[in-house]
């Protein structure tokens, strides 16, 4: 009976602890460092993370990673899933020790580059109905919807605390294909991204994109102008029900 209760004990701090960690964060500290050049916004939901990262003198993209995350106790555990800094390092994991100092997420771990401890601090936010890591898996054309199962070839869009992320990419093959993000708001079936960075086109940044959004049956669905501005209806489901890795 003690064991059990210990157990208990352990797996609700750990669930509490994950729970604490789900949001927008935006890196301060790197080293002792303060962050002032960049920026680097890691965004945390469903047991996934992905960062992006943008010179601020021009708007230049400069990296994007991410994958899945495991939180026991004080130890956080990030699997990579992309990494545009170093593919072949896609696929390998990271253990960092996990430290919440007044609200900041200070995480430090030794890698191949000697010790690494950055400070991360959260961006305010609130959740709403797309608060969730999302997985493309169809699409409408002309009145017909094309299903497809997500495998190592997936586009992700993961929201929360007010920012969102997108990324296409193929974990087998270690190939990024692009990514964007920035902040988003999800109100009355209008969905409007703002965006921040942009891989494939600096130029985009500073502009806002609306939708049209409706959540049906637990999935999302997406529909408006691209970027280019073409029309678009999209379907985005669970990460976590709908991503086949077998596929």
């Amino acid at each position: 009976m003690k064991n059990l209760l210990i157990l208990t004990f352990v797996l609700a701090f750990s669930f509490a602890h994950a729970q604490d960690i789900e949001g927008a964060w935006k890196l301060t500290h790197q080293n002792g460092q303060m962050v002032t050049d960049m920026e680097y916004v890691k965004i945390i939901q469903d047991d996934y993370f992905s960062f992006g990262a943008k010179s601020l003198s021009d708007n230049h993209f400069v990296a994007a990673g991410g994958g899945p995350i495991e939180v026991d106790g004080e130890k956080y555990i990030e699997t990579l899933d992309f990494f545009t800094l170093n593919p072949l390092q896609v696929g390998t994991a990271t253990i960092f020790k996990l430290d919440m100092v007044d609200g900041k997420m200070v995480i430090s771990a030794n890698t191949d580059n000697g010790m690494l401890v950055e400070i991360w601090e959260r961006i305010e936010g609130n959740s709403d109905q797309l608060t969730r890591n999302w997985v493309i898996t169809g699409r409408k054309r002309n009145d017909e919807i094309s299903r497809s199962t997500p495998g190592a070839r997936r586009t992700i869009k993961i929201l929360s605390g007010g920012r969102f992320q997108w990324v296409a990419f193929n974990s087998e093959t270690k190939e990024f294909m692009g990514s964007g993000g920035g902040t988003y708001t999800a109100e009355n079936g209008k969905y409007t991204e703002n965006i921040t960075f942009f891989s494939r086109d600096d130029s985009r940044v500073g502009a806002s994109l609306e939708f049209d959004f409706e959540v049906i049956d637990g999935e999302w669905h997406h529909s408006g102008l691209s970027s280019r501005g073409d029309p678009i209806y999209e379907i985005w489901s669970p990460y976590e029900t709908a991503y086949n890795p077998s596929n």
